[in-house]
């Protein structure tokens, strides 16, 4: 399904535009016409125009998620380009960053340009290709970086697998330095992960799950760490899970070495005590970890250690995650939910500011990895979300737009709905309930 195309112009009306440096919010009208955004105080629109009141809502820049899985090609039973891309806007992400490890691994030219193809005829998020550092995932052979980026790849990463081997990680970071560009890695130890399915400590002793120490996770980033410092590269560490992670990132960040981490929705709100129950919603890979490493994860979104949210939106089919704990895939869903839980469990009890999630969510992780994002400058590319901070959601698993439902948030009542999300001039989200309440108003 296409987006709704505003070549007829398209206004919301007195929304509170959030700036993200002071935190104030300034109600202002926003007129999208020719992919251009106009920030104005006026109230003549062009004639035709689509008017929709929203007083109240909170206009941000679009979001962009630059962690995802969207399956395809390989792995359509439990998501696709189009249902995926559809399940981000409906979270408010104008755009998403796609992860390489499909079926076939994306380590082509060609696979890259399938993906910006198919993403294209979806008429959703936009999507930026991250494209495979090794061929095949396989951790040996470097992939044709150059080629790779001409045809659209914006990093490159073997997620979902871990290069152990440290010449190949060194060569990587060379090639990738010369091109400006970013390995997103994968810090799991694998030898020492073993067959581990949950995190180190009570939880797992009481549940009799194998457990998953903090250092599977410590010593990739030292070494990858210490990588950055011998070629001068850049690495970004995906789904930072442990405090004492976010404390080497500090370090390194303070001796000026290129290394930034983004942190997940879940990593931010649960521990592993939710794994009380078996439920497999909570399997991932790396693992809920202790209260210590949820408030050092909170504190390193703050003062910017992590420059990003980015939600590992990991779609699997009811039928491989409705197993035995230890047998079930790791990952959820996120895309739906991310801004929403969020909000709901750190900005209404004050553990963060609305400017600091908001900004964490769009323009820093468009920095981390190179992404134009125009903000909401006037006469720039409509690119944004219009989010109504009063609505609420009781997640039920039938309510997901994309494919799979496998969230750790069904069955919560979550807070700050995106209503709207529009990316390049094209309204790609709306909202049903809201917009028909409001066209109803207008005609009436």
């Amino acid at each position: 399904m296409k987006s709704e195309n505003t070549k007829r112009p398209v206004v919301f009306s007195q929304v509170d535009v959030l700036d993200l440096d002071s935190g104030n919010k300034e109600t202002k009208n926003l007129l999208v016409q020719d992919e251009t955004l106009r920030v104005t105080n006026d109230q003549d629109w062009p004639e035709g125009s689509l008017v929709y009141d929203l007083k109240g809502h909170l206009a941000v820049p679009g979001l962009l998620d630059i962690h995802v899985h969207l399956r395809e090609p390989g792995g359509e039973e439990s998501e696709t380009i189009a249902t995926g891309t559809a399940a981000a806007a409906r979270g408010g992400f104008t755009g998403v960053v796609s992860m390489a490890n499909t079926d076939p691994v994306i380590d082509t030219p060609q696979d890259v340009r399938y993906v910006l193809e198919r993403a294209k005829e979806a008429g959703k998020a936009r999507v930026h290709p991250i494209a495979a550092v090794t061929m095949g995932l396989k951790g040996k052979q470097l992939t044709e970086m150059f080629d790779l980026a001409d045809a659209g790849a914006v990093a490159f990463s073997d997620d979902g697998m871990t290069i152990m081997n440290a010449e190949v990680m060194r060569r990587a970071l060379e090639y990738s330095s010369m091109l400006d560009k970013v390995i997103v890695t994968h810090a799991e130890d694998c030898h020492l992960k073993g067959q581990g399915v949950a995190h180190e400590g009570y939880m797992s002793t009481k549940l009799g799950l194998r457990p998953i120490p903090r250092a599977v996770e410590e010593v990739i980033v030292a070494r990858d760490i210490r990588l950055v410092e011998l070629t001068g590269g850049r690495v970004h560490v995906a789904h930072v899970s442990c405090a004492s992670t976010v404390t080497m990132i500090r370090e390194a960040q303070s001796r000026g070495l290129r290394v930034t981490g983004e942190v997940t929705p879940h990593h931010l709100v649960f521990t592993d005590q939710a794994l009380a129950t078996y439920d497999t919603n909570f399997k991932m890979a790396p693992p809920l970890r202790e209260e210590e490493d949820r408030l050092a994860l909170i504190q390193g979104l703050k003062d910017g250690v992590l420059q990003a949210v980015a939600t590992d939106h990991a779609p699997h089919a009811e039928l491989f995650k409705d197993t035995e704990f230890d047998a079930a895939p790791n990952g959820v869903v996120g895309c739906e939910t991310a801004f929403a839980a969020l909000y709901t469990a750190l900005v209404e009890p004050g553990l963060l500011d609305l400017k600091t999630l908001v900004r964490r969510m769009s323009l820093d992780p468009a920095a981390v990895l190179g992404i134009d994002h125009p903000g909401l400058r006037d006469g720039a590319k409509a690119n944004l979300t219009i989010i109504d901070l009063d609505g609420t959601w009781d997640v039920k698993a039938a309510d997901f737009v994309g494919r799979s439902a496998n969230s750790p948030w069904i069955g919560s009542t979550l807070r700050g709905l995106p209503r709207f999300t529009v990316e390049g001039g094209d309204v790609i989200f709306k909202d049903g309930h809201t917009s028909q309440a409001v066209e109803e108003a207008l005609t009436s």
